[in-house]
């Protein structure tokens, strides 16, 4: 059971992107700012019966696709965008101290991320995570399960993927350097019997984001990969804008661009994804998430984008978490999802799917949180003649033969799960999985074919 936590929104803060970009988090001057609530990462459970498993073998006896039209040695490069790094930890809260707190700071960090290895606590007793000026505050009441299962060590079961069920759960993380972690009690107990038979809160390890230093280093590894053969995903000149510049150059774009979230996966790695139809369910790539247990792990974040084209200050995000996997596949590289507390983000809207099959010189668009920035829209393309991104190869080779869609629109590591829009009907043609120049993305019209009977 995922206990809710209420995020209390404050005074504006400064944030720290990857790329070391400076952001001031504010609220949204035309809608009233959503009040977040999301919980704590819970147990993997099993994949639908349906959901075909990420890394199914293909069909006997079918070839390897060919790769002289494709992207070549890129899709084994292929993987979820690193942006920080896991710290060990060993920290109880003392549970005979009303108040008792833990402070994790690391200096230049974009976020932390706290994991709880305990949270056996009193019905009434609740823990915070906040940042040290409280304007982002996450609130964890208890569970009685986690008390029983505390006192009685029986949280911890091997579930059928062997994955370990109750044996630890991640709060949502904080922007900042700096995460503030307080257990609240109900009732003192200045004698300690609480403490004595098992209860108490424990943090084992901390997620936080790279700091400049860290983040330069992971990019020359990209480089480095792009000497041995890997192109990079900026096509010439990277002309990705951020969103709300086209607010009223292209204000179908920037509505549609609402729909598409920040994907923080275990703590440490990017994707995006994006609202599919009017119901709860969300699309990605599925090499950024394969099982239910990624996504409880996984934070979405809607509506994280820039205040101002060209301007450092952002909405502050609206943040809820992953819940179940609806749907796989390795070979079309998506995965069909649902969030918690979807009401939170319904107000964000969402796409919709062009079922016909893309053709060649197709006008097109991505929104994406490249490199896990803010939401930009890559649309303008200095490699096509008409300045405007298009389709170059409607029959171009992904995972198979013919799966793809390719296109000279900017992306980064990040970028994996974002929609390309036509520009024409503003509706998805492709999920981007693929760097290379040409990028590349999955037909939708080839993913549709299998989720249909589940949107």
């Amino acid at each position: 059971m995922r206990r809710s936590l209420a995020l209390i929104a404050g005074a504006c803060t400064a944030v720290v992107l990857a790329g070391a970009t400076a952001y001031a988090m504010t609220n949204d001057p035309i809608e009233a700012q959503p009040v977040g609530s999301a919980g704590l990462g819970r147990a993997e459970a099993p994949l639908d019966a349906g959901a075909a498993p990420a890394d199914a073998p293909a069909a006997a006896g079918k070839a390897a696709a060919p790769r002289e039209k494709g992207i070549g040695p890129v899709i084994d490069a292929v993987g979820r965008q690193q942006v920080g790094a896991l710290e060990s930890v060993d920290s109880l809260l003392d549970y005979r101290s009303e108040g008792a707190t833990q402070t994790f700071s690391y200096p230049g960090a974009e976020y932390v991320k706290v994991h709880f290895a305990e949270l056996t606590m009193l019905p009434g007793d609740y823990v915070t995570v906040a940042d040290p000026a409280r304007t982002e505050v996450h609130r964890i009441d208890s569970d009685p399960l986690d008390v029983v299962g505390g006192l009685l060590g029986s949280r911890a079961e091997a579930d059928g993927d062997g994955a370990v069920a109750g044996a630890g759960r991640w709060a949502m993380s904080v922007t900042g350097d700096t995460a503030v972690v307080t257990l609240h009690r109900a009732v003192p107990d200045p004698l300690g019997v609480q403490e004595v038979a098992g209860l108490g809160v424990r943090v084992d390890k901390v997620a936080r984001g790279f700091t400049d230093t860290e983040q330069e280093a992971a990019d020359a590894g990209d480089r480095a990969l792009t000497e041995n053969g890997r192109e990079e995903s900026v096509c010439g000149r990277n002309e990705a804008r951020d969103a709300v510049c086209y607010k009223s150059a292209d204000p179908a774009a920037y509505k549609k661009s609402k729909a598409v979230a920040r994907l923080l996966i275990n703590g440490t790695e990017l994707c995006t994804g994006w609202r599919l139809g009017t119901t709860n369910r969300m699309l990605t790539n599925n090499h950024c998430m394969v099982t239910s247990g990624d996504a409880y792990d996984t934070e979405v974040w809607f509506d994280y984008q820039c205040t101002k084209c060209g301007g450092h200050a952002v909405f502050k995000a609206t943040k809820v978490w992953g819940d179940k996997v609806l749907s796989t596949n390795r070979d079309l590289d998506y995965t069909l999802f649902t969030v918690e507390n979807f009401a939170q983000v319904q107000k964000f809207g969402y796409l919709t799917i062009e079922p016909a099959r893309p053709t060649r010189g197709s006008e097109v668009y991505i929104p994406q949180h490249p490199g896990g920035d803010p939401g930009m829209i890559a649309m303008g393309s200095d490699k096509d003649s008409g300045g405007i991104c298009a389709v170059n190869d409607p029959a171009y080779d992904g995972y198979t033969t013919d799966s793809d869609v390719s296109y000279y629109c900017d992306t980064a590591g990040g970028s994996s799960g974002s929609p390309v829009i036509s520009r024409k009907t503003d509706r998805v043609i492709a999920l981007h999985h693929f760097g290379g120049c040409p990028n590349s993305g999955v037909r939708i019209d080839l993913i549709y074919n299998r989720i249909k009977k589940l949107l």
